[in-house]
């Protein structure tokens, strides 16, 4: 054995064999599309590793830079991908990977995903995309209705009018939300006299010839990182996104967005627009919109609401009310590919005036052309696939019930993960679940007493080292491949605002049984109590005890 890989041969026959001939039934490619239509499930559960591979080590699967001269065989790479790609991939459909925003998919996403590939439909251009077009004027339509809820008339009218668009569809919430921003800051600056609009002359010249000494946009501290990227994109600066102090349950203060409005309005900087969450992406917190949309309205600015995870929660009867006030948005954020449960890649921004999107259009001869039904001329991305299929395809297949028991059984799921939480002495409930996202720790019962009598310093030290303990559980829970949750870091009220690191859950995936939680709370207790958490859990217990040893003087 040379271990020498076989190759193929290049010549326009096996070209063209390529683009037409379809591979064997037996060979390895095929029997992996068999396999995958057969059971999905199964096929990941199969395929992924559970133990973690350091990630510099699979780094060396990938160090080659040079194109390969001469064609390796399908089979050969389809292999390759098994061994080096798939087996080390994140199984992120598994009922007890619940630390991020991504689930288990419908069985029919991939078949469908199958003829929207074959298809490769560009969604630019009514020339390249024909059906689908009108089609994913229709999804924009369903999902505008979902947040407006305006009558059949209004679709009639507006849905389909070459002349405007209901919203755009993205690659997700990045662009999503820097595609409002977009539309906030030409609509805030547009032409007039001698000025021809900042989309022509610049935010420099905007601010010159309006009288402004800059522009901002202003959201809470737990807006989403894309709206700072937006800032920077829109030639704002980064430090023109105003972070807002949220409450004890991580919501928006509405005075002191108020305050700062009129502090910002004083130094004649103007508010281009002012962002809710429906969902914030820690905690699953949903901004008080209505207050907002108020306080848009009184200092003119355009009303942007973040709703890529929370949006769906529309659906619900029992809880689509805790987004009262998105209707008055001027703008909505949805990501498909989270509770839309569509593939990666799908996201969509819809406005309440159709012709708001009018702000950014842009015309080219050779394809964008003045009049076309495509929505091309009011996307930032150009070439976009026929993402739009996926999601009108769960909309119908699903249905607004089915969306709503998803909804329903994922807020549910969250209370009686919570409700396990607080039942168990040795961990802390950090944040509690408005929607289906929660935070927590491990922190020892005696801790706890520990905590609640302790000086601000004192807090800070087991504070510290309980942060120690977190991020080792929740690598150590990570690298063993039985569940995943993320961690991130908080700064609750009652631990002096002291930064907190934290175990993150998110129950979207209707697949994650509650015998599932208990085990993953097991595990970190179990863990908790390994050989190598040994020294930090001493240090931990010697500044419990410092507290509760202490003299009730002195702690007064």
């Amino acid at each position: 054995m040379t271990g020498k890989k076989k190759t193929a041969q290049a010549s326009l026959e096996a070209m063209y064999r390529v683009f037409t001939v379809p591979e064997a039934p037996d060979s390895t490619l095929s029997r992996i599309d068999q396999d995958i239509s057969r059971n999905l499930a199964g096929f990941l559960q199969e395929h992924i590793v559970a133990i973690e591979r350091d990630l510099g080590d699979v780094v060396k699967d990938f160090s080659e830079s040079a194109v390969p001269e001469k064609p390796v065989f399908v089979s050969e790479q389809t292999q390759f991908l098994l061994d080096k790609l798939v087996a080390h991939s994140v199984h992120t459909a598994s009922p007890s990977f619940i630390g991020h925003m991504t689930s288990a998919l419908p069985y029919f996403m991939l078949p469908l995903s199958k003829i929207m590939i074959a298809l490769n439909q560009n969604l630019v251009k009514t020339e390249t995309s024909k059906a689908f077009t009108p089609m994913e004027r229709q999804v924009l339509g369903m999902i505008h209705r979902l947040v407006y809820n305006e009558d059949s008339a209004y679709y009639r009218k507006w849905m389909h009018d070459p002349r405007y668009a209901l919203g755009a569809m993205c690659s997700g919430g990045t662009i999503a939300n820097l595609t409002a921003l977009w539309v906030a800051r030409n609509h805030a600056f547009p032409a007039e006299g001698s000025f021809r609009g900042i989309h022509q002359e610049g935010l420099f010249r905007a601010l010159r010839y309006y009288g402004h000494e800059g522009a901002a946009v202003l959201v809470s501290k737990r807006g989403h990182y894309s709206l700072s990227k937006a800032a920077d994109v829109l030639g704002l600066g980064r430090s023109s996104l105003i972070s807002v102090p949220t409450d004890d349950d991580n919501r928006i203060q509405t005075d002191a967005l108020r305050e700062k409005c009129l502090e910002l309005q004083a130094q004649k900087v103007r508010i281009l627009a002012i962002c809710g969450i429906a969902g914030t992406t820690e905690t699953g917190n949903v901004d008080p919109l209505e207050e907002m949309a108020d306080i848009a309205t009184e200092f003119g600015a355009h009303f942007h609401v973040d709703a890529a995870w929370g949006g769906p929660t529309l659906f619900s009867r029992t809880y689509g009310p805790l987004l009262k006030g998105i209707e008055k948005a001027d703008s909505v954020t949805f990501d498909a590919h989270k509770q839309l449960y569509v593939p990666m890649g799908a996201g969509l921004v819809v406005f309440r005036d159709p012709a708001l999107v009018g702000a950014i259009e842009h015309h080219a001869q050779y394809i964008i052309r003045k009049g076309s039904r495509d929505l091309g001329s009011t996307t930032l991305e150009g070439s976009r696939p026929g993402m739009a299929m996926l999601i009108q395809s769960g909309l119908k297949i699903l249905a607004r019930e089915g969306y709503e028991l998803l909804i329903d059984q994922g807020i549910e799921k969250a209370k009686r993960f919570a409700e396990m939480i607080e039942e168990r002495p040795d961990f802390e409930l950090v944040t509690r679940p408005e929607l289906n996202i929660l935070t927590y720790r491990y922190c020892p019962a005696e801790t706890q007493a520990a905590l609640a009598r302790a000086d601000t310093l004192q807090s800070e030290r087991i504070n510290a080292s309980l942060n120690r303990i977190t991020k080792f559980l929740q690598k150590t829970q990570r690298e063993h491949g039985k569940a995943f949750v993320s961690r991130t870091r908080l700064e609750p009220a009652r631990h002096h605002r002291y930064p907190c690191v934290v175990f993150r859950v998110v129950l979207a995936n209707p697949l994650t049984t509650q015998e599932i939680l208990r085990d993953i709370l097991d595990e970190q207790a179990e863990l908790a109590g390994h050989e190598e958490a040994r020294d930090e859990m001493e240090v931990l217990h010697n500044l419990t005890r410092a507290v509760l040893d202490a003299p009730r003087a002195n702690r007064a």
